[in-house]
């Protein structure tokens, strides 16, 4: 079988790396399976760049511009917005025609626009479709947050200026992506429960066939190393209990920086001897406006890109600390997991499907710093760290190896395909 794996970046972000992850699962299994990427960083063969560079960053400005207009020229929401108004027509291409299965996966800020997903709909290629947020079973936001239009149809959007109004941004981009998805069938996968019963829910997807599969994660790439090297890589203390904080971009706000800042300075209340006994480690980018706000020394890593010293970030902790407001299925806390380190979050989205309470870590109550504290000094304090460590990398191994999450692609593959050839 061959599978055409679609995604904007090759690398960068969390649905890059699920989808790299589960191209590598899917040939290993004895699949043939590519990626067609807007960006291309790497010179692997199994990954098509789309290439024109210059007359892709064009697209992403011209969508960012008509978006900035909607927001009567305020940078707020920017990036929390995609209207897919412009994108590459990928049905004209080889590999595309090649392939038994077209699998789009995160393909926004100019990868695909709803032009584009029609006429792959209507392409007579069976089409698989994982979300990695709730945008294909909404108009324009990745994340609900609370609001549920996107039950019956968006409009009065809470991402545009005064509200929205009833014919507003999301009504119209709404219509498009109804008209495209009109009469055609498509196989969605979420990678968590919780999104899952979202889209479900959606006006826009009613009647769609909708699944739960997890990500996968390579268990030879992260798996537990010595905690004392990867500290000494990465230049971090080796006499304080690390405490780490991993994001792409650490100001956003959907990931909870200010809680987790909060609980620190409630950890260090109860028990003062944290303060010279533990430290936090923070992985990502814009980690320049940390200074002051914690009671506990900062490491900055900065933004790795490589496994290894991924790896080395995850093994130099003791616990991985995740307070988000609204997530999917985090890779972060697979990977944390896979190298036997605990983990601690808030009770929302797929989160507490990947940590089971006081097993491989704490499951907090939503937005509670307090409760976020506990957790912490739950697991920096337990008594019996070496469960927890131990239990963290069988999670993993029960749940999102490569071959099992394979197994389930293939067979929503088959399922896609039959269902193509009845049609016919």
């Amino acid at each position: 079988m061959k599978i055409l794996i679609v995604n904007t970046s090759e690398k960068t972000g969390g649905a890059a790396v699920a989808a790299n992850r589960l191209m590598e699962a899917l040939n290993h299994s004895g699949e043939k399976a590519m990626m067609m990427v807007r960006d291309k960083q790497s010179g692997r063969l199994t990954v098509i760049g789309l290439g024109h560079r210059r007359l892709q960053r064009l697209r992403f400005l011209w969508e960012r511009l008509l978006i900035f207009v909607s927001l009567r020229f305020s940078r707020q929401h920017l990036f929390d917005i995609d209207i897919a108004n412009t994108g590459n027509d990928i049905t004209r291409l080889q590999a595309f025609k090649d392939a038994d299965i077209i699998h789009l996966h995160w393909i926004n800020q100019g990868m695909l626009s709803v032009s584009d997903i029609r006429k792959i709909c209507r392409s007579g290629k069976p089409v698989v479709w994982t979300m990695h947020d709730l945008w294909p079973a909404s108009s324009i936001c990745h994340y609900a947050r609370g609001c549920n239009n996107f039950q019956s149809a968006c409009h009065h959007c809470r991402l545009l200026p005064g509200g929205g109004s009833k014919n507003d941004l999301s009504a119209r981009v709404w219509r498009k992506k109804a008209e495209a998805l009109e009469g055609q069938h498509i196989h969605f996968v979420t990678c968590s429960r919780w999104l899952m019963d979202q889209a479900k829910k959606s006006g826009l997807i009613k009647g769609q066939a909708v699944c739960s599969i997890p990500n996968t994660i390579d268990t030879k790439v992260y798996r537990p190393s010595d905690k004392t090297e990867a500290r000494r890589r990465l230049s971090l203390p080796q006499d304080r209990k690390i405490i780490l904080f991993v994001a792409q971009k650490v100001s956003d706000e959907r990931k909870g920086m200010p809680y987790l800042a909060k609980a620190i300075g409630k950890l260090t209340e109860l028990h003062p001897q944290y303060k010279s006994t533990a430290a936090i480690a923070v992985l990502g980018g814009k980690t320049g406006d940390l200074d002051g706000m914690f009671s506990l020394p900062v490491y900055p890593l900065g933004y790795l890109s490589d496994d290894d010293s991924i790896t080395a970030a995850y093994n130099a902790a003791d616990v991985f600390v995740i307070p988000s407001l609204e997530d999917n299925l985090p890779n972060t806390i697979m990977e944390a997991l896979a190298c036997g380190v605990p983990c601690v979050g808030f009770k929302v989205g797929g989160i507490p499907e990947m940590i089971d309470h006081g097993k491989n870590g704490f499951v907090a109550e939503y937005k509670n710093s307090d409760s976020l504290a506990e957790g912490i000094d739950f697991v920096l304090g337990s008594g019996d760290y070496g469960s927890l460590s131990a239990e963290s990398v069988r999670k993993v191994a029960r749940c999102y190896s490569q071959n099992a999450v394979a197994m389930k692609y293939i067979e929503v593959y088959n399922e896609a395909m039959a269902l193509k050839h009845y049609k016919l």
